[in-house]
């Protein structure tokens, strides 16, 4: 049975400050560009938490990435990477790598999937999303991915993962896999990770329907804001979002009904770090117009910077494949002594 979700970790997390957090994991699929929506809802959190945790790992995961067809992924990788570190992520306190640069992750996802049961993949949601009405045409990757991300999670020892509402599925997974193992093998190999949830979390919606969530994979780009985008296309963006012809509440209550109006708040509210409240009790009354322009300006101070060294590090290939191969280096080093450990338990042979 799995365990919920609020019974592990009921309590919210800001940033965590008179107790280090043990050891924190985190990936990102570099199957297309970071927006808006990635940096307010998770990467500006993985900065904070450098300063959080004992050690921390950021995986780039490729893997997981060609469950669907990938034209540019090497490219992509390389652009993720100076998308996370031109955000604030600093190789140096991180293990910054790329997931098919250590192989112990595909070796143990293939040793768990041996202990998973058809029942818990049966069961996840975002499989049968993905897969659709077509479910027979899936690729096997597809079904089994979340047993990967368990191996991804377990094999550093993580105490901790920031999960998002569409990841918290997968991570009870991972704990069913862990103890299950644990209970097989009689040994405490892994360590039972906990989810890691922000109540500062921003859910920011696409800029042209407030009713779906900012995504790389919308038709339109006019409905996401890219860390490539320049002033220029940002501002065309931010004028062109959906609105309503109502002006700015100036209480929370206002808003209710209203989801793009709402989106557009939050985003300034993220951006700033204050609550919704606090915004509107400044910006009641005010034509979106107007607060188009102040939100314009709020993105070309904190996001037009972020991309601008994101396009100065991706001239640099040769420097972000070092910064990759010394993460790689420090993965493969830390995750030797857990897979030892793995194929003892399972009674491999082991030949020198």
């Amino acid at each position: 049975m799995m365990t919920n979700i609020s019974d592990t970790y009921p309590r919210p997390v800001d940033t965590p400050s008179d107790e280090r957090l043990g050891c924190i994991f985190s990936g990102i699929q570099p199957s297309g560009g970071l927006h808006l929506g990635n940096y307010l809802g998770a990467v500006r959190h993985w900065v904070s938490l450098q300063d959080c945790a004992r050690r921390i790992f950021y995986c780039l995961v490729d893997c997981h990435a060609i469950t669907v067809s990938q034209e540019r992924l090497r490219e992509q990788t390389l652009s993720m990477a100076a998308a996370l570190l031109a955000c604030g992520i600093d190789a140096e306190r991180s293990v910054l790598f790329v997931q098919s640069s250590n192989p112990h992750h595909t070796e143990l996802g293939w040793m768990l999937s041996c202990v998973a049961r058809m029942g818990w993949l049966s069961r996840m949601t975002q499989f049968k999303e993905k897969a659709g009405k077509d479910r027979e045409q899936a690729s096997v990757g597809l079904y089994a991915y979340p047993v990967l991300m368990a191996a991804d999670i377990l094999l550093y020892g993580a105490t901790h993962v920031p999960v998002g509402d569409d990841q918290k599925q997968h991570l009870e997974l991972t704990r069913d896999i862990a103890q299950r193992f644990n209970k097989s093998y009689g040994e405490d190999i892994f360590s039972v990770p906990e989810p890691l949830i922000f109540s500062s979390g921003a859910r920011v919606m696409s800029l042209r329907d407030g009713s779906v969530k900012m995504s790389k994979s919308e038709s339109s780009p006019m409905g996401r804001i890219d860390l490539t985008d320049g002033l220029d296309a940002i501002a065309s963006k931010i004028r062109k979002a959906k609105t309503d012809s109502a002006v700015l509440p100036s209480k929370e209550a206002g808003l209710e009904g209203r989801a793009e109006a709402k989106n557009l708040v939050g985003i300034y509210a993220a951006l700033r770090g204050v609550g919704i409240a606090e915004v509107l009790e400044s910006v009641g009354g005010m034509s979106f117009a107007k607060f188009k322009d102040v939100l314009i300006g709020v993105l070309e101070e904190v996001m037009v910077p972020k991309g601008e060294e994101m396009r100065r590090l991706c001239g640099d290939k040769n420097y972000l494949i070092e910064v990759l191969r010394k993460g790689r280096e420090r993965a493969r080093a830390l995750s030797e002594e857990r897979m030892k450990k793995v194929r003892e338990a399972m009674g491999f042979l082991e030949v020198g």
